[in-house]
Order: C-alpha cells, then sequence, then structure tokens
C-alpha cells in the first residue's frame, strides 16, 4: 500500500515486504521524500520487534516522518515473527536476526529510491542489533547510531548484573512473552492470520527459561556482545544513552575501545530516546542525528568531527523527592580523559577518610546482614518512566548496610567516570553478594543515590568461572560501580553504602549472609574532573523536532504506580508496579489496542523462601466485529538450589479462548 504525498512532501508506503532467502517475507514501513524516485537518498534502516503498525506507529511515524522531510528513507521493518512479519520470533539476537538484517541492508541498498548507503538506527534492541550487524561489516552499512543498547550481552544487559540474577530479566521477559502473544493485522495479512498467530503462540517459548540456564557468562552471552572484538566495527558510531538508563557503561566503553569516528551523548534521560526527554530536558536529537547523516552518508561537512568526543550531562543538586533536574552539559575531547585523576578514600567506622593528610585509623572488623527491605526504594534498573521508577532518599535504605561519610566538603567535587570499591570481606555462607551505592548527603542529610554496583562473590574472579567462598576467609575484591557525572556541592557530604543484599533490583544469595569487611584493606576511589576546556562554550543542542503525529484518539490515558506495600499483620512486604499504556483508536486504520502490566515483587518475614516475582501482561486489539485479547503470567520464586518458573499464556479471539499453555519449570542454581 501506498499513500500520496502529505504536506512535508513525504510519501508513505505502508507495508512493503521485504523477501528473505528461505521464503520468508518482513513487513516493512517506509517514508520516503517525495521525489526519492528521481533523486535517490539514503536509507535509515530501524529494525526492532515492537509491532510498527500499532504499538510503535505514532513513534515510528514522528521519527522516519521527520528523516523523510529532510531528505532520507526512513524505514521501519518489525523482526520475523513479530508485528505483520512472517515466521517465529524465537529469541533476542539470534544469528537468524543477524542474517535477515543483513538482507534487508541488501535489499535496501538496491531500491531504486536508495543510494546505496544505509544509517543503522535504534534504542534498545535496535541499537543492539545496530552494533552488532555494523560488526558483521555489510558494505552497503555507512554509519550506526545506537542508543541505549550494550556491547555485553552478560555483564551490562537486562539479564544480569555483576554476576547477579536482574529482576529486570523477569520484567523483560515477560514484556517480550506479551509482544510474542499478539496477532498480525487480517487487513494486512489476510486470512492467514489465524494460522500465523497461532505459530507464534505455540513456537515463540518461554525466554525467560533459557536466559536462565545461563547464569554465567558463556557462548550464549558472547554471541552478537561486540565487545568481543570491537575492531570488528568500521563505521562511524554514534553512542547514546541516558544516565537513568540502564545502558550509559555502554557509551563509555565503545569511547574507549572503538577506533572508528566516534561520539558519546549521555543526558539525564531513562530509556528513550532524547527527543523525548524524562527525566531532564529534552533535546534536538532527530536534529543531531541529521547532522550524523548528512556527514558519513552524504558526505556533507556538518562540523561533527569537530565534536567533542563525549558529551554528558553533569547533575547537580538532584533531590530523590522531586523530578527537578539540574545541571549543565560538560565535554571532554577524548575518553579516556587527561582531566580526569583518582582520588581515594580510606574506610573507617562511619567515615570516609581521604587517603592524603590523614593519619590511618586502626583497621576494624566491621558486619552487616541486610534485611530484604535494603533495595526496594532502589527503583529501577532501567528506568522507563521519569519520576516512578526512581530511587528514592537512600536513608530509606541505610538502615540496613555499613555507612561510610565524607565531611562536608569543603569546595564543589565533580567527578565523571566510574568509582570503584576494593574491599577486604569475608562471608559465613559459600554463595554471597555485596551491593555498594554512593550518595549525595545535603546539608539536611536528605540523601541522593548518584551510582551503584553490585557483585556476586562468587564471579568476583570472573563471569565464566564461578567459584564458592571459602567460609570465613579473607578475599579481596573490587566493585566497579556504574558511569556517572555529579558534582557534588560544597557543605555537602558523600555517603558510601555496603550491603549483602539489592532485593528486588537483583535477586538475593540462596541463604542471608553476614559479611564481615576488614577496614584496613578496604578502599574507595572517586574519578575526579577539573574544569573541562570545551564546557563553556558547547554548540547547543536544540530544542526537540519531530514529525506530525498520524490522527488517533485516546480512550484511556496511561496509567503508572510505584508503590511499596508493608503488611504489618502479616509481616508480607511487597514492591507493586503498575504499568499501563495509553488506550489508543489510529484513525486511518480503524484500530484499538492497548497494554496493561502489574509487577508483584514480595517476601514475607524475612525468609529467602518466600522470594516471588510475578508479573501480568495483557494486550488487546480491536477492529469493527474483530478482537483478539492476550493475557500472560509468568512467577518466578526460589529455593536453596533451584529457581522456579510458572507461567501461562491465554490467547482470545471474541469471547473465545482459542489457545492456552502452561510452563512449569525448575532450573539448577549456578552459584546465584
Amino acid at each position: 500500500m501506498q499513500a500520496g504525498a502529505d504536506r512535508s512532501g513525504v510519501r508513505q508506503m505502508e507495508t512493503v515486504w521485504i523477501p528473505m532467502p528461505d521464503g520468508c517475507r518482513l513487513a516493512a514501513r517506509i517514508w520516503l521524500p517525495a521525489d526519492a524516485m528521481e533523486h535517490p537518498v539514503p536509507a535509515i534502516l530501524e529494525y526492532i520487534p515492537y509491532r510498527t503498525r500499532d504499538h510503535k506507529a505514532l513513534r515510528d511515524a514522528e521519527i522516519h516522518g521527520f528523516f523523510a522531510a529532510h531528505g532520507y528513507a526512513g524505514v521501519r521493518v518489525d523482526l520475523r515473527g513479530s508485528g505483520n512479519s512472517e515466521g517465529i520470533l524465537r529469541d533476542e539476537y539470534l544469528q537468524q536476526e543477524l542474517d535477515d538484517g543483513l538482507e534487508i541492508l541488501r535489499w535496501l541498498a538496491a531500491q531504486p529510491w536508495c543510494s546505496g548507503r544505509v544509517g543503522l538506527f535504534g534504542l534498545s534492541w535496535g541499537g543492539f542489533n545496530g552494533l552488532q550487524l555494523a560488526a558483521l561489516q555489510p558494505p552497503e552499512l555507512g554509519a550506526v547510531v545506537s542508543v541505549c543498547s550494550s556491547d555485553d550481552r552478560y555483564a551490562d544487559d537486562v539479564h544480569y548484573m555483576g554476576g547477579c540474577l536482574l529482576t529486570d530479566n523477569l520484567s523483560w521477559a515477560s514484556t517480550m512473552f506479551g509482544f510474542n502473544s499478539c496477532p498480525p493485522d487480517p487487513q494486512v495479512v489476510g486470512e492467514r492470520w489465524r494460522e500465523m498467530w497461532r505459530e507464534r503462540l505455540e513456537g515463540s517459548g518461554l525466554w525467560i527459561h533459557k536466559w536462565l540456564q545461563h547464569q554465567r557468562r558463556d557462548d550464549y552471552w558472547r554471541h552478537a556482545s561486540v565487545c568481543e572484538d570491537y575492531d570488528a566495527i568500521r563505521v562511524p558510531v554514534m553512542a547514546v544513552s541516558g544516565w537513568a538508563d540502564g545502558y550509559s557503561n555502554t557509551v563509555f566503553r565503545l569511547m574507549r575501545h572503538l577506533k572508528v569516528p566516534r561520539r558519546g551523548l549521555v543526558g539525564p534521560w531513562g530509556h528513550k530516546y532524547p527527543h523525548m526527554g524524562g527525566p531532564g530536558p529534552s533535546i534536538d536529537f532527530l536534529g543531531e542525528c541529521l547532522r550524523w547523516w548528512d556527514h558519513w552518508l552524504k558526505g556533507i561537512d556538518r562540523g561533527v568531527e569537530a565534536d567533542p568526543m563525549l558529551q554528558v550531562w553533569m547533575h547537580d543538586r538532584r533531590d530523590p523527592l522531586l523530578p527537578d533536574i539540574s545541571g549543565q552539559w560538560v565535554a571532554e575531547p577524548q575518553w579516556p580523559s587527561p582531566a580526569v585523576h583518582p582520588r581515594g578514600y580510606r574506610l573507617a567506622r562511619g567515615r570516609l577518610l581521604p587517603e592524603q593528610g590523614e593519619t590511618p585509623p586502626d583497621a576494624e572488623e566491621l558486619t552487616i546482614q541486610s534485611p530484604l527491605s535494603v533495595g526496594l526504594f532502589a527503583g529501577k534498573w532501567c528506568s522507563y518512566a521519569e519520576t516512578t521508577d526512581l530511587p528514592s532518599d537512600q536513608r530509606l535504605e541505610d538502615g540496613g548496610a555499613l555507612v561510610f561519610d565524607t565531611p562536608p566538603l569543603e569546595k564543589d567535587l565533580q567527578m565523571l567516570g566510574a568509582p570503584e570499591v576494593e574491599l577486604e570481606l569475608a562471608a559465613d555462607k559459600p554463595v554471597a553478594q555485596v551491593a555498594v551505592r554512593l550518595s549525595d548527603l545535603a546539608p539536611d542529610d536528605r540523601a541522593t543515590r548518584v551510582t551503584f554496583g553490585i557483585l556476586n562473590l562468587t564471579h568476583r574472579e570472573g563471569h565464566e568461572t564461578p567459584r564458592e567462598l571459602e567460609l570465613g576467609q579473607r578475599y579481596r575484591v573490587r566493585v566497579r560501580m556504574n558511569e556517572v557525572a555529579q558534582r557534588f556541592r560544597a557543605g555537602h557530604r558523600i555517603r558510601l553504602s555496603v550491603s549483602s543484599s539489592y532485593w528486588p533490583l537483583a535477586w538475593p544469595a540462596p541463604e542471608p549472609v553476614r559479611l564481615s569487611l576488614y577496614t584496613g584493606g578496604c578502599r574507595l576511589t572517586l574519578p575526579c574532573r577539573g574544569a573541562g576546556d570545551q564546557d563553556a562554550n558547547l554548540r547547543d543542542l536544540g530544542q526537540s523536532r519531530r514529525a506530525p503525529t498520524p490522527e488517533h484518539t485516546l480512550l484511556a490515558p496511561a496509567h503508572r504506580e510505584w508503590k511499596v506495600v508493608h503488611n504489618l499483620a502479616t509481616n508480607q512486604v511487597a514492591l507493586e508496579v503498575v504499568n499501563n499504556d495509553p488506550t489508543l483508536r489510529l484513525e486511518d486504520i480503524q484500530l484499538t489496542f492497548g497494554r496493561r502490566v502489574r509487577e508483584r515483587y514480595s517476601y514475607s518475614n524475612e525468609r529467602y523462601d518466600t522470594l516471588r516475582g510475578e508479573v501480568v501482561h495483557e494486550r488487546d486489539f480491536s477492529r469493527g466485529d474483530w478482537s483478539v485479547y492476550t493475557i500472560t503470567r509468568t512467577v518466578l520464586s526460589s529455593t536453596r538450589s533451584h529457581f522456579s518458573i510458572r507461567a501461562t499464556l491465554d490467547a482470545y479471539e471474541g469471547d473465545v479462548r482459542v489457545f492456552a499453555r502452561t510452563w512449569d519449570e525448575s532450573v539448577p542454581r549456578d552459584g546465584i
């Protein structure tokens, strides 16, 4: 299907079929400049599984319509087995996905409206496979913009952190469980829609089961992790993320390791495109992309090679109780930066002492066995919202941790990079974890988490070969926190907090653990930064721009909740999350759709065998007398020796349940 040009001179090809060598067809939506057939243009490809005809229809039109209005073909392709594409989606980043991506690039370059040059663009999944496809060196590819992605699928993705199981693993698996339950649109694929739908319901599988079978960094995670060979990427890369996102570390590693022209941009945002903002100011991100594309795909000098390699938002006076974000943009011409120097602090009972200028304190043994409540106010590993899933005042956590504070700072301290803690410790159980947090303490004692890190102590020598701890034996371990940019103001204090668990951000060890810290062997190192030469003369990143949004009707608004409930009568504690998307009707195709999500993470009486995570997704689509509805439910619990997964999938056409399946799986714990 093809519509005429709109008022901006953009023509939209609503459904275009791209054939794969095995006969499978992938559904694409394409936005073209009106004269692209006479004057071919480069193509910008976004290749993700999130349904371009409904769930991402508005966003896709705003982005790719903008690219088309400025001289590019904007192309959105749904992965095999998603949206209206044929086939089955069985997991993320499989070789089949990458092979299909290479075929799409070849197909695009051969189209009469394409100049033969292609850029890869995407957030999260699309940012991942943009890097992964670049590492395969397709000749059609000219440049990449990768947003909120990772170069290391084990160490820095939604599944594991520091060798600890993230509960975002459950949340994300449940999201894809819901997406994979959705049908294609009968208006596009015709009478085959039921057959295609059933293939997906039967074939997509329970991804969390697969992910839990790989609890250490093995070949499963090495596949499609571009950190295995950074040199394989030979095209320019712009890497973008936000401090509230789970993927900001990637930007710094790519700047350090890539040898191609590159640019890093990290703002205050969560897991979203920077022109959408939140938290903090939005920017003209799509305009920044155009500068990148113009330079590398069209050969137009836009001055991008004069930009600083790394530009980041330096937080200033964040308040965990308020949505306001203050700070400024700062920049470094290279990374690592010679302007960043380590500053060390010793740990003493309740204190952080500068290594220079003071007599070392007497060494002590300090112990901690944290309650499971430490982490209830940590927020989400990867923030999708603007306020609801961000960390709260850390005083709510610090009663269950060992805390170490500096005296009030005599002058401002600016930090850029990854703080690191060296700990000399022992544990009374063979499997244990340690969580460290760095907070900014205001003069009124309000504590704002700046960054954090966690480590599964069985992974102290690496993520490939976990080794249990010997009870009581001292070990020296290093915990690297997430990269951060923060200005600590004079009069504020810096706090380091150490706990033996961090639930529900990370799944705890199999049983309660008491950690012993030996302060004589403990040290905090901060990456302190002097004033940057480029900070005062940075180019303005502008205000958000995008193409017009297609006509739609809001039938029910989005609804977000994030609350901690402690029932004092039963001593059951739960974090309850509601994350409902708006219910919309797209007027051009008369399609109504919505998504409702409930998550609950709970425990009772401090008992580790009561830990439980439950996620429920409901999705519905309707047009006229056609309607479908799916509901997926996933429950994760654990014993000392195993993880237990129970899941259900129910699909309805109208009022009739047409598919039902139940899973009951058990996976041995592997040092987690």
